[in-house]
C-alpha cells in the first residue's frame, strides 16, 4: 500500500478548512509547513517582547484538528517550532490534555536555530560570506537571529523513536513531506534515485493548494471552487515514485498542469534543485494523467547531496513606509509621475534620505513596463526604507500636508493606503559545513 501524505498547512495562517479536510480524508501523515523567511521574521519580533513566542500560534488550531487522528494511528509533522519549539510543544502538550489525549508521544527536533552559535561556527572555519553574491559580512553585532536549513532525517530519527507528533525548528520545506516517506520506506541517506524523486514530490506539495489549483496561470477560470480549495495529498509508492491528488468532493484541480506549474515555483536551476538531503533533477520527471484530479510523478532522480546547509541570517536593515494615491483621467499618468516628482522633491527638502525608494504606477507600469496613453486611473505607490523611523514618517507628513491639497489634481487615497513607519529586516543567506552542524542536533521524545 501507498504511504498517504497530506499537506495540512502550506504557511501559518493557512486556511483550516483545508487541514480539517486532509485530516478528514484518512491519510498516514498530517504534515505542516508552516515557516518562511518573513515568518520568522515576525517570530523574532514576537519573542523579543515575549519570551514564551517564536513559533507558529496557529499550531494549537492545527493540533486541535489533528489529534484525534494522531490518537487513531496517523501522525502529525510540523516545523512550527520555529525559534521556539519548546514553546510550539507546550501548545500542542495543551491542546492533548484539553481532548483528554494521554499517552501520545512528541518528539522535538533541535539544532536549526544558531543564533548563539555564529562565532563558534566562524571559529571554526566556516564562512558566512553571501551565498549569491559573495560578500563578506562584516559584522555580528547586529545579527536578530540565524537559522539552519535542516534536512529531513532528524525528523526519521523522532519517527523512528515513535513520536505521534514531530515538531521542529526550521528545515527545509521539503524536509517535511520527505520525512515519513523515508521512514516508511526504509530509504537509505546515499540513496540518491528515491531521495531525488521525494525531493519533488515535497516541493510539489510544501504551498499547499498552489499544486491543487490556486495560483494557477493556465485555464484559472476552469478551476471549480476555488473558494474552497481542496488541499494535496502525495500516494508515494515503494520506489519513491507518487500521485498527487486531494481529497474527494473539495474545491481545485489536479491536472498535468497545475502540478508542472508547482513543479517549477520558485526553482532556479530544474536540473540541480537544490535540498539538504540530495540534488534533485527535475528535467527527469515525468507527469501523467492518471485519472481525475490523480496526476502520477514519474521517473525523477538525484544526485548526491551538497556538504554544506543553508543558513539564512536576519539582520535590521531600516524602517519602511508607503503611501498610495489614485489618480484619475485625464491626464492620470502625468498627474501620478508628477506627484512622485514632489515628493521626491519635499522630502529632499526635508532633509531625508532614503536608503531605498521604490516607485510603482499601478495602471500605468508596475508590472509589463511603462504605458504612454492615457488611461482612466493610475495608483501611485511611494514606498522608501530609511534608516530611522522619523525619517521613514517623513513620508507620510509629506504625503499629508502636501498632497492631497497641494499636489496635482483629483487624487484620492487608494486601498492602498498609507503604512506607518514599521522595522524592516534583511535575510543574508550563507553556506555552513554540515560536519560542523550536525553534532549540535537533537532529537528528543516524550510521552505526555
Amino acid at each position: 500500500m501507498p504511504v498517504r501524505i497530506g499537506a495540512a498547512q502550506g504557511f501559518s495562517g493557512d486556511d483550516l478548512r483545508g487541514t480539517r479536510e486532509i485530516v478528514e480524508d484518512g491519510v498516514d501523515y498530517i504534515c505542516c509547513d508552516a515557516l518562511a523567511e518573513i515568518t520568522l521574521t515576525s517570530m523574532f519580533r514576537e519573542r523579543r517582547s515575549d519570551e514564551t513566542a517564536g513559533y507558529a500560534r496557529d499550531v494549537a488550531a492545527v493540533a486541535e484538528l489533528s489529534l484525534p487522528a494522531v490518537a487513531g494511528g496517523a501522525r502529525l509533522i510540523t516545523n512550527a517550532g520555529a525559534l521556539n519549539p519548546l514553546g510550539a510543544r507546550d501548545a500542542v502538550a495543551g491542546v492533548a490534555r484539553q481532548l483528554g489525549l494521554d499517552g501520545l508521544r512528541l518528539g522535538l527536533v533541535f539544532g536549526a536555530d544558531v543564533t548563539g552559535r555564529l562565532t563558534e561556527l566562524v571559529a571554526e572555519g566556516a564562512s558566512l560570506d553571501h551565498a549569491d553574491t559573495g560578500a563578506e559580512l562584516e559584522t555580528l553585532d547586529d545579527v536578530e537571529f540565524a537559522a539552519v536549513y535542516l534536512g529531513a532525517y532528524p525528523i526519521v530519527e523522532a519517527l523512528g523513536q515513535g513520536a505521534d507528533v514531530v515538531i521542529t525548528g526550521r528545515v527545509a520545506d521539503t524536509s517535511v513531506f520527505m520525512a515519513p516517506a523515508v521512514h516508511e520506506l526504509g530509504v537509505a541517506a546515499d540513496d540518491w534515485g528515491r531521495l531525488g524523486r521525494l525531493a519533488i514530490m515535497g516541493h510539489l506539495m510544501e504551498c499547499s493548494s498552489q499544486v491543487t489549483g490556486g495560483n494557477f496561470s493556465g485555464a484559472w477560470w476552469e478551476v471549480p471552487g476555488l473558494d474552497a480549495i481542496g488541499f494535496p495529498i502525495a500516494e508515494v509508492d515503494d520506489d519513491g515514485e507518487c500521485v498527487i491528488t486531494k481529497p474527494r468532493d473539495t474545491g481545485g484541480l489536479v491536472s498535468v498542469d497545475t502540478v508542472k506549474e508547482q513543479l517549477l515555483y520558485e526553482v532556479a536551476d530544474p536540473t540541480r534543485y537544490l535540498t539538504p538531503d540530495v540534488v534533485a533533477d527535475m528535467t527527469s520527471a515525468s507527469l501523467v494523467d492518471d485519472g481525475p484530479d490523480r496526476v502520477r510523478v514519474r521517473g525523477a532522480h538525484g544526485t548526491r547531496a551538497t556538504d554544506t546547509y543553508k543558513v539564512i541570517i536576519s539582520r535590521p536593515a531600516g524602517w519602511a513606509a508607503s503611501v498610495g494615491l489614485t489618480y484619475t483621467y485625464p491626464g492620470a499618468v502625468a498627474k501620478a509621475r508628477c506627484a512622485k516628482d514632489v515628493l521626491d522633491r519635499r522630502l529632499e527638502r526635508a532633509g531625508v534620505t532614503p536608503l531605498e525608494t521604490w516607485v510603482e504606477f499601478m495602471g500605468a507600469g508596475a508590472l509589463w513596463g511603462e504605458v504612454t496613453d492615457d488611461v482612466p486611473e493610475v495608483v501611485l505607490g511611494y514606498a522608501v526604507r530609511c534608516a530611522t523611523a522619523e525619517e521613514a514618517s517623513a513620508v507620510l507628513i509629506e504625503r499629508l500636508r502636501g498632497l492631497s491639497v497641494g499636489g496635482p489634481p483629483a487624487s484620492a487615497a487608494s486601498a492602498m493606503g498609507t503604512s506607518a513607519p514599521a522595522p524592516v529586516s534583511e535575510i543574508w543567506p550563507a553556506l555552513v559545513p554540515k560536519e560542523l552542524i550536525d553534532p549540535q542536533v537533537r532529537v528528543v521524545v516524550d510521552a505526555l
